[in-house]
């Protein structure tokens, strides 16, 4: 058996594995790279009017919220911008709520809940398969591992022989016969999707895999190993200082916040929980965000452990990179371009299980009529 053969089975035997797991990543994927565009069309209660007076700080929203959430426990309030309305959120192993909130006068615009929100359903597939958890999750991980694998054999599979049989690899000929034209959508649309649904498998893995998520950050980081994220810890021996520690950090945080970005309140509940602050410099993405912590009591701000705190300047290139996963993804990373890259990388990914199946049921057939002769 010669080396391409070999790898010809292998290719082969890894897509009748990992087929239909790639089809769903890769048409959850399509649908997830334009979540917030489609939420701004369809969700007319995210938005208000912006008017010229400060919004309401973040205890008054609180007490609202609590009043219509099933937990009556707000575990933070977000401030998306001028003209956005303001969600305060409850959720836990099982539930997910969202009270959105006119921020200027309190009026409750809507309260959701998440846990049927079709792209809470959506982004259950992309993860975990619409399984439980322990079980979809490792599934979807190795069918990505397999894909990336895939998309390696088949670049050494598309790869020419020869001079001559070059331009038929960068084309689909539209005027050939049906067969013709699937082996040309598998091959040609294969080998254009490759070079960016390498990214979306990479950072996918990295969700998939925890040891190669530490082992991108080793690479990355130039031979550090990666801290576990942990919040730090308030100091129970200390009285309280301040009255209310939300809308104190709030004011606090405010000059840092542009029009047009976002700011979070996130409560402490345990008696040694920190509130955190996070300033989002780019709302609809999330890595170009700001962590702060600090004691719930003195409000001393204290320092976390892992990727997560700080200034996204000011991290270091491995720290940026963890938090940039997520919109690397989806292609958020480069705004509408990148979405768009990301769409199509998922939607091609996601018909070739399909044309790859229709290829080898062809040549089976094929074989079944010579031997029958």
């Amino acid at each position: 058996m010669t080396f391409k053969k070999l790898i010809g089975k292998i290719h082969l035997w890894l897509g009748l594995a990992s087929g239909l797991v790639v089809l769903i990543l890769g048409i959850t994927g399509c649908i997830l790279a334009f979540e917030v565009e489609i939420r701004n069309a369809t969700e007319k209660f995210r938005f208000v009017k912006a008017e010229d007076k400060p919004f309401l700080p973040p205890s008054a929203l609180k007490t609202i919220a609590e009043k219509h959430l099933a937990s009556k426990l707000a575990l933070g309030v977000e401030y998306p911008g001028k003209n956005k309305a303001a969600s305060v959120m409850y959720y836990d192993e099982t539930h997910y709520e969202i009270v959105f909130i006119n921020p200027y006068n309190g009026e409750v615009l809507k309260h959701k809940n998440m846990t049927k929100d079709f792209f809470r359903i959506v982004l259950d597939g992309h993860f975990y398969l619409w399984l439980p958890h322990e079980i979809g999750q490792p599934i979807a991980a190795s069918a990505t591992l397999i894909f990336l694998v895939m998309m390696i054999t088949g670049l050494i599979l598309w790869w020419p022989r020869n001079k001559a049989a070059r331009k038929q690899r960068f084309s689909v000929k539209w005027s050939a016969k049906w067969k013709r034209k699937n082996y040309d959508l598998h091959n040609v649309l294969g080998f254009y999707m490759t070079w960016v649904a390498i990214f979306l498998a990479i950072t996918g893995l990295v969700f998939g895999f925890q040891w190669f998520a530490k082992s991108v950050y080793w690479v990355t980081s130039g031979g550090e190993t990666k801290q576990e994220d942990k919040h730090p810890v308030s100091d129970t021996t200390k009285p309280a200082t301040v009255a209310n520690m939300a809308d104190y950090l709030w004011q606090k945080h405010l000059h840092e916040v542009q029009p047009n970005e976002s700011m979070g309140i996130y409560f402490a509940h345990t008696s040694t929980d920190p509130f955190e602050v996070v300033v989002n410099h780019k709302p609809g993405t999330y890595y170009k965000s700001d962590f702060y912590h600090y004691d719930q009591y003195s409000g001393k701000h204290l320092p976390a452990q892992g990727s997560y705190d700080g200034k996204f300047k000011d991290a270091k290139l491995a720290d940026k990179i963890v938090r940039m996963n997520y919109d690397m993804h989806v292609g958020a990373v480069l705004g509408i371009a990148g979405k768009l890259l990301a769409f199509f990388a998922s939607l091609i990914a996601a018909s070739l299980p399909v044309t790859g199946l229709l290829i080898w049921l062809g040549r089976r057939r094929k074989q079944a009529t010579v031997f029958s002769k």
